[in-house]
């Protein structure tokens, strides 16, 4: 799993909706250790699904949404690619549809999710592909290539300026934020943060 450019996974909106989420998920990617791809449907979700959440933040997700971009410049599966897909895939929840045909546009080898249980490995083994909780997508990463992984994790807390996090404040974010494997992971290596 993962540890080389060519492993591509798409990210689901639900990962991409918590910043802290998303940010280490990008870290890892900016860092070379995977590919990371979505679509500008699930762009919309994410921000629409956030803006209905803290109608505070309407109109002003456009800022994060262009450094996600920029950070990662090839992130995108057009419509054209995936779009034709639609008709021939099911899955429990019909709005995920869209997910797993960019998956398949985009050569992905997995779908990072926190709603496993919207893709089910019945359906996503049939097209090569499998659906991985970002806290185990993180985990893998640092299993892969520590040193790399945890730089990237040191780069994304230092980041953090209003306050400066320490270490276990930083873990303790993650934690909140569903990763609390990965949480743990980085308490245990806190004098490298």
């Amino acid at each position: 799993m993962a540890g080389h450019a060519r492993y591509t996974a798409v990210l689901d909106a639900c990962v991409l909706y918590p910043v802290c989420v998303a940010d280490a998920l990008l870290s890892m990617a900016v860092a070379g250790l995977y590919a990371p791809k979505w679509t500008t449907a699930i762009e919309d979700e994410w921000m629409r699904n956030l803006e209905t959440a803290r109608p505070e933040l309407k109109g002003r997700l456009d800022y994060r949404r262009d450094n996600m971009r920029e950070a990662v410049p090839d992130w995108e599966v057009s419509e054209t690619a995936w779009r034709p897909l639609i008709g021939g895939l099911r899955l429990p929840d019909a709005d995920d549809v869209h997910v797993l045909a960019a998956a398949i546009a985009g050569h992905a080898d997995c779908i990072v999710t926190a709603n496993m249980k919207d893709f089910p490995a019945s359906i996503l083994d049939r097209h090569g592909l499998s659906a991985i909780h970002p806290d185990d997508f993180l985990l893998a990463q640092l299993d892969l290539d520590e040193i790399t992984a945890l730089t990237a994790f040191k780069e994304m807390r230092g980041r953090s300026r209003r306050p400066p996090l320490t270490p276990d404040e930083f873990a303790d974010i993650l934690a909140r934020n569903g990763l609390a494997a990965t949480a743990r992971r980085l308490r245990n290596a806190a004098a490298l943060l």
